[in-house]
């Protein structure tokens, strides 16, 4: 059982890689979706840039994990934990639920490469 464990947080981290990447790039477009998610969770959109940062560090951090620096990449994981339990707060805070499914499933693969790292 610990062989398909492996291979379940193993492809949670690559996703959470990718994922986080993929956002990144939104971010740093500007596009239309991130900037209308952060206004109606009430988040000054001045703050995108600064968001993708943070998340690129994670992405990059997870990279090195990869790359054979495990330790980076446990602290990218818990990093991008949570930076994603801030994001399903803000959510909640501002009562947007419709779409919290994003950040939820970008912290459960966050969790998830946290397992893949420890």
């Amino acid at each position: 059982m610990t062989g398909a464990l492996d291979v379940i947080l193993l492809a949670a981290a690559i996703g959470c890689a990718v994922a986080n990447a993929v956002e990144v790039a939104a971010k740093v477009m500007r596009a239309r979706f991130v900037l209308d998610n952060c206004t109606e969770v009430g988040l000054d959109t001045r703050w995108v840039p600064h968001l993708a940062v943070v998340e690129g560090a994670g992405v990059v951090g997870l990279l090195l994990g990869f790359a054979g620096v495990p330790l980076i990449g446990t602290a990218a994981a818990v990093g991008l934990v949570g930076f994603f339990v801030i994001a399903v707060a803000v959510h909640v805070r501002a009562r947007v639920l419709h779409n919290i499914a994003f950040p939820a499933v970008f912290l459960l693969l966050a969790v998830g490469a946290v397992g893949h790292f420890v």
